[in-house]
Parts: structure tokens; sequence; C-alpha cells
């Protein structure tokens, strides 16, 4: 990656498309985020220290996810108290697994993490056909779940550098039963403070490139407000939304694990 002052105008905009995609995502489908935000700092603007691209995901992500639940907050998806109780566990697993992820290879990181999604898409599949209880509240029940899936979708979100969205909606599903639209903005806290957690880690090593960063954020503000109206158009029709969820996670997660294996050499 050039040194940020000798940006090109070509760089710039592609930053600055690349956030709106990626806040698009976000308010869509509360994840997403970083599945697309490190590929792209990574093989479209073109940084080459997977690491860096990693560690300015997790800002640009944290930010544009903030964006995001304020829209999705406005409109009545986001169930605070699930949220914070899935984000204040995942915070302790952010700072740990980011912690741990600095010291593995950084083309490794990016396989595993290929491998995890498809996985993560398989389950959102199977699951599509599930309406949920929009009335669903904190309980005794539920309350044990969400901080052991927050605990976990942490951990995994910082190991591999990612705001978690893509983890943390089938969780917040998976520990309450909650509507997909609701899951999506109630995501969001977490995928804020998971991506924080993991940015100021990465910051504190010098892996943050602060001009792109603020690229990707100023795109997207627009592309969070654009995700959010797409999300209630498409949860108006059961299973269409967690559908779309699982094949968008596919489809990057099928092209990293082409790059990645071409980085290895297994295919040419």
């Amino acid at each position: 990656m050039p040194d940020p002052a000798t940006f090109d105008l070509a760089q710039m905009i592609l930053g600055a498309l690349s956030g709106v995609l990626v806040g698009f995502t976000l308010g869509l489908v509360g994840g997403g985020g970083s599945i697309l935000a490190v590929p792209l700092m990574v093989y479209l603007v073109g940084v080459p220290q997977p690491h860096v691209a990693i560690g300015t995901a997790a800002l640009a992500v944290a930010a544009n996810a903030a964006v995001g639940l304020a829209n999705h907050a406005r409109a009545g998806n986001v169930r605070w108290p699930c949220g914070t109780t899935f984000a204040a566990a995942g915070v302790v697993g952010a700072l740990a697994g980011s912690t741990l992820g600095k010291s593995f290879d950084g083309d490794k990181l990016l396989f595993l993490f290929a491998l995890l999604m498809v996985m993560i898409a398989g389950v959102m599949l199977l699951r599509r056909g599930q309406a949920g209880d929009p009335a669903v509240r904190i309980s005794r029940e539920n309350a044990p779940r969400l901080l052991g899936y927050g605990l976990g979708s942490g951990a995994f979100s910082g190991f591999f550098g990612i705001g978690g969205g893509f983890l943390i909606v089938p969780g917040i599903v998976a520990a309450t039963g909650m509507p997909m639209i609701n899951a999506v903005g109630t995501s969001l806290v977490a995928v804020t403070a998971f991506g924080l957690t993991t940015a100021a880690n990465y910051a504190w090593s010098g892996l943050i490139d602060w001009p792109l960063a603020g690229l990707f954020v100023a795109g997207g503000a627009l592309g969070s407000w654009l995700g959010m109206k797409g999300a209630q158009r498409l949860s108006a029709t059961t299973g269409r939304l967690n559908s779309l969820f699982a094949l968008l996670v596919l489809a990057v997660a099928t092209y990293m694990l082409y790059q990645s294996a071409s980085s290895f050499g297994w295919v040419s």
C-alpha cells in the first residue's frame, strides 16, 4: 500500500465505493461488513499487508455499524437488552481473540476466515424458513445462551479481525428466536462493540491505515441507510432475508478460498 499522502484519485474512489458497499451490507443483513471490507482492501484497493487490511476493516466496520445501528433503532428494529448482553460477553472474547490473531500468519487467517464463512452460510440456509418471535425479551432461559454465543462470537470476531456480524446474527437468532429483521438491527450493537475492541488492539500495534478507514466510513454512511431500507422490504417475506445473507457469505467465501489457494500455490 502506498503512503497515504500519495493516494491517487482512483484509489480514493475505490475506497469510498467500497465503503458504500460495506455500509449497505451492514444495514441490509447486519453482517458482511468485514466479509467484504477485508477482501476489498486486499484485492481491490491494494493493501499488501493482511494485518493492516484487517485492522483498518475493523475500524471502518465499527463506525459504519454504528451508523446502521442508529438507522435501525429509529425504525424500532433493535432489542437493546439482548444486544447489550450479547455485546458485553463478546467484547471479552474479541479482546482475547484479536490478541491471538495478531500472532498468526495473515494469509492463513484469511483462508480460515473463508472456511468459517462457508459453515455459517450452510446454517443460515437451513434456518431460512423460521419466522421468529418479534416480541422476544431477555429472560432467565435465553440470557445464558446470549452470554455463551456472545463470548464465542467475540472470540472468533477478534481472531479473524472482523466486525462479526455474520457470526452475531446467527448467534442472536439461535439464542433468542427473534425474527431476522430484529436480529439484524440488534446485531449492530455487538458489531460496533466488537469492531472497536479489535480496532483498538490493532491500532495499538500500528496496523491501521487511517485515511483509508476514513474513506470507508464516509461511503458507508450512505450505504447503511440504503441497506436498512432494503432490509425492511425483504423482511416482509419469510426466509428471503436469511437466504440473501447466506448467499452473500457463500459467494465471498468462495472467492476468498480461490485467492488463498492461489497464494499457497494450490491452483495456478
